[in-house]
């Protein structure tokens, strides 16, 4: 997965952290569980708010 893939990565944070409200998950921490997925292979450094934000989007959606 890379920064882009925002449902992929968005389904398997919903399966990896099922106990957490997406929408009260700072932007460090999303940043950290992102790049700890299993599958995950992009830099940190490709990564900024906007993509944080469309992940935190999409998890939030995925789990409604």
């Amino acid at each position: 997965m890379k920064w882009n893939d925002t449902y992929d990565i968005a389904a398997a944070l919903a399966d990896q952290h099922s106990d957490v409200d997406p929408r009260y998950v700072r932007f460090t921490d999303l940043l950290a569980w992102v790049a700890a997925l299993e599958g995950f292979a992009d830099s940190a450094d490709k990564c900024n708010e906007k993509i944080l934000e469309a992940i935190q989007m999409a998890w939030i959606d995925e789990v409604s």
